[in-house]
């Protein structure tokens, strides 16, 4: 072999194994490439138990639970479904019912969602851009469009 045939097939071989390497990456994370699950997806999906996931949502109205530990119960719905999620430490100074919101935890055995972390809105007028599309594509959304932007 040539110099330059050396060289053409090592880069050809670096690039094979890279592009393998991707597509291994890819398929681990197949899953877990969308950035929360709705309610409907967390039911409809056998998630086992102790997976770690991101749930999306609205705080169910009349679902906010206090307790004296700083442990919060609430229930998240996308109008279709509902997953309760226990949470314990300081949420949010904007978290309320009604209102868009993601949780990363995992499940338990129980289907109740054990949040590490909360997320909620920063302003008024602001819901995460993927619980507004969810919330569309299931027909229930009542905002305006430059809101879900």
């Amino acid at each position: 072999m040539t110099r330059k045939q050396r060289r053409l097939t090592l880069i050809g071989s670096a690039g094979a194994v890279l592009a393998l390497a991707l597509g291994l990456i890819l398929f681990a994370l197949n899953d877990q490439i969308v950035f929360f699950q709705s309610p409907t997806d967390i039911t409809q999906q056998s998630i086992p138990a102790g997976q770690r996931v991101r749930l999306g949502g609205l705080v169910e109205e009349g679902s906010v639970v206090r307790s004296d530990n700083a442990e919060v119960s609430f229930r998240v719905t996308d109008m279709q479904n509902v997953v309760p999620v226990t949470y314990k430490g300081i949420l949010p100074d904007l978290f309320r019912e009604g209102q868009g919101v993601v949780t990363e935890g995992s499940l338990r055995a129980d289907g109740v969602f054990v949040a590490d972390s909360v997320l909620a809105k920063h302003d008024e007028n602001y819901i995460p851009k993927e619980v507004a599309e969810a919330l569309k594509d299931q027909g229930h959304w009542q905002g305006d469009e430059e809101t879900a932007n």
